[in-house]
């Protein structure tokens, strides 16, 4: 028998009680934003979206906006805990900025392979075509039918993923900055035959290719020969599953790569354990690095990544949609925030 989907449940699948997730849903202050962001997330994938704010004498009190926040992914996925999810970190910083701004919240999971807004997973959600949402902010990346459709409806904000030729407002981290900094640790290193590798996601990337185009920049920058073979999953005719492009990694590096940058630490953790599994060693054999700042799976070294401030991008994500509810139309926005290396245990000099 199906279990009822309601705050306890929630509760109880987060080990936590069940006032602490009521006090989540009535925006209350005390609430750790973090803890917040846990409890939306999990209440999207039960299915349970009932969000409402209060004053602090227990009062309803309208919301000044009420936004829709879209997740494109496959649940199983987002709710993975191998690694920290980035999303959890932001949807932290949106839910802090919407209690502190009378803002309502409901969270929607969508189907990655859905491209239009009569599919399925966007179907469902009555908020979006009763058009009773005032914005919807987008976290991961987008279809661009479904981009395009959305911004015809309502006002739009993605989350750490630009869309060439659609004006969408955006908030994202400088990419160019973080791989810069990366790769100028690995030169300093004495590192010059430094590959690049990404995964397939079914979806186009953009956050993946801005920093493979920061990549091939800086590497020429630094006068370093660019090998496509030591390029993986950007190209659109050569794209591999994980375990596909891990291997062909290893091969490279047997061939005299020493380094490689990952476009996100997940694909780091998991291309450093395929190494020690065949034999290779991180450092010692060839240095890897991450790209987004988060926590280090259980027994996995401390990654040298760049840190994203995802918390203070959902917050700035947020206010920017509040104010295009007011007003909507004008040149759309992309704002940049800075990222800072930090050094780990998976990068060391050129052996």
């Amino acid at each position: 028998m199906a279990k009822t989907v309601n705050q306890q449940l929630i509760a109880d699948q987060l080990k936590i009680s069940r006032a602490t997730v009521s006090r989540c849903f009535t925006n209350h202050p005390g609430i750790n934003p973090e803890t917040r962001g846990r409890v939306f997330r999990l209440a999207a994938a039960l299915g349970y979206t009932h969000l409402e704010t209060r004053t602090g004498k227990g009062r309803q009190k309208a919301a000044t906006n009420r936004f829709g926040i879209l997740i494109c992914t496959d649940v199983e996925d987002y709710l993975n805990t191998d690694y920290q999810s980035p999303g959890e970190n932001l949807i932290a910083g949106v839910s802090d900025y919407a209690q502190l701004n009378d803002v309502s919240l409901e969270i929607h999971y969508v189907a990655p392979s859905h491209t239009d807004l009569t599919d399925p997973s966007y179907a469902e959600i009555e908020s979006l075509h009763q058009r009773s949402w005032d914005g919807v902010l987008l976290v991961y990346p987008f279809p661009k039918t479904i981009v395009d459709g959305l911004n015809l409806l309502v006002p739009v904000v993605s989350l750490v993923e630009q869309y060439s030729g659609t004006p969408v407002n955006c908030v994202d981290v400088d990419h160019h900055r973080g791989i810069y900094a990366i790769l100028g640790r690995l030169s300093e290193l004495g590192h010059q035959r430094i590959g690049f590798l990404t995964h397939d996601y079914g979806v186009d990337a953009n956050w993946a290719l801005r920093r493979h185009s920061a990549y091939v920049e800086e590497m020429t920058r630094l006068g370093f020969v660019i090998d496509p073979a030591n390029v993986l999953n950007v190209r659109p005719s050569e794209r591999f599953d994980v375990e596909e492009t891990y291997a062909r990694a290893l091969e490279r590096t047997r061939y005299g790569v020493t380094a490689w940058v990952c476009a996100a630490d997940h694909q780091a953790y998991g291309l450093i354990s395929y190494f020690r599994d065949n034999g290779i060693r991180t450092p010692e054999d060839v240095s890897v690095t991450g790209f987004d700042g988060i926590d280090p799976p259980e027994g996995a070294p401390q990654l040298t990544t760049v840190s994203i401030p995802y918390y203070e991008i959902g917050q700035i994500g947020c206010k920017r949609l509040q104010d295009l509810a007011v007003k909507r139309f004008g040149s759309a926005q992309h704002t940049m925030l800075d990222c800072a290396l930090r050094d780990g245990a998976t990068v060391g000099p050129i052996q």
